[in-house]
């Protein structure tokens, strides 16, 4: 392990709450083991970290990420975020495969999301060919945690949003019986529908969604009023 890692490891596992622990391991469903440190503390270490150690170098945060995707409990792997969303513009092209392993890799949706609407999202928008190749390939995967990303990827682009490309991988995850699927089409409609609600209400109104993606879809719309 790098000392870099080390250090962080070192300050956190000095933070360890073994009474919280258990019941964010809970909140989990037991997923993973915690050290119990909340979100605002586990920020505030952070900050207090990178103010003393500073940044990974842009070429070594591959290894920090594997490092920390290796350690057993979670708030190493949510420490991650703090240097991989502030490098990810300095990555090149073949970082999508560091993507994706942080994707199926230890998947749960608390790291899933955090990768797919941040530093997939910013790569992809980076690298056009990148993005047109690996959807491609995780659209079919057998990994739905790589399919949920495909329809969460696009989550902040807005009027940037590719509608046939959000709209046919919906489509083809219609039939899904899984859980994190089916959420991830209400949640990627309803934040769209924020952007082009006439193309939402269309394409629900024309598509036998899940129940629940269907309401997930247009809530922000009924909140509002519009429906």
């Amino acid at each position: 392990m790098s000392t870099y890692v080390q250090a962080l490891q070192t300050l956190l596992a000095q933070h360890a709450n073994p009474a919280e622990a258990v019941p964010m391991s809970r909140y989990m469903r037991d997923q993973f083991p915690f050290l119990g440190i909340k979100t605002p503390a586990r920020r505030a270490l952070l900050k207090e970290f990178i103010a003393a150690h500073g940044l990974p170098q842009p070429g070594d945060l591959e290894a920090v990420l594997h490092e920390l995707w290796a350690l057993p409990e979670r708030e190493y792997q949510y420490s991650a975020f703090a240097f991989l969303d502030r490098l990810i513009k300095k990555q090149p092209p073949e970082f999508v495969s560091v993507l994706e392993y942080l994707i199926v890799t230890k998947s749960w949706w608390d790291t899933v999301d955090s990768v797919a609407g941040g530093s997939v999202a910013i790569h992809f928008q980076r690298y056009p060919q990148v993005r047109e190749t690996a959807v491609a390939a995780w659209r079919s995967s057998d990994n739905f945690w790589l399919r949920r990303t495909t329809l969460l990827f696009q989550l902040s682009y807005k009027t940037q949003t590719d509608t046939d490309l959000l709209f046919s991988l919906i489509l083809e995850n219609l039939d899904s019986d899984e859980f994190f699927i089916q959420k991830a089409i209400g949640w990627a409609l309803r934040e769209y529908s924020k952007t082009n609600a006439e193309a939402v209400v269309a394409f629900i109104a024309a598509t036998p969604l899940a129940p629940l993606s269907a309401r997930e879809g247009l809530k922000w719309l009924q909140n509002q009023g519009r429906l």
